[in-house]
């Protein structure tokens, strides 16, 4: 499964790269949302790779993310009583069932995209501009990505 994040915001965007992020469901910056790994996505996400952060998220991230930021339809948010009606013991078997695709979000009534705060302490390094081979934010971060998202949960 594919974590990916909105880094950048809207002004001076091409239309098409727009698009791709509207279809990602990428509205605005520090969203986030998760992918299956397949070609199509990866397609989409090379494409819009300047604008976004990337990487395998694990499931202990995931659990955590959902623990303070996931949200059912209504705005409300999802609790253990919520799971325990779903048959889902806990946050970190939903975690699992995620990532390995048994269960999709749609499915539960979870909201698929994910409110981030900005990353505490900033983002360090090189800044949003730059790509992170080379000390900055955006592109392909692998499992760093985790450590991201610990700081923006």
């Amino acid at each position: 499964m594919i974590a990916v994040i909105r880094i950048r915001g809207t002004v001076n965007v091409n239309p098409g790269l727009t698009y791709t992020m509207e279809n990602l469901r990428l509205f605005r910056p520090n969203h986030m949302v998760l992918l299956k790994d397949d070609k199509s996505s990866k397609k989409m996400i090379e494409k819009i790779k300047d604008y976004v952060a990337f990487g395998e998220i694990n499931e202990e991230t995931l659990a955590k993310v959902l623990i303070k930021r996931g949200k059912l339809e209504g705005k409300k948010k999802v609790t253990l009583e919520f799971l325990k009606e779903k048959k889902i013991n806990s946050f970190e078997e939903l975690a699992k069932s995620i990532i390995e695709g048994k269960v999709k979000f749609k499915d539960l009534g979870i909201v698929p995209v994910i409110r981030l705060h900005p990353p505490r302490k900033g983002h360090k390094r090189a800044g949003i501009k730059k790509p992170f081979t080379v000390g900055g934010a955006l592109g392909n971060r692998g499992e760093e990505i985790n450590k991201l998202i610990v700081k923006m949960n």
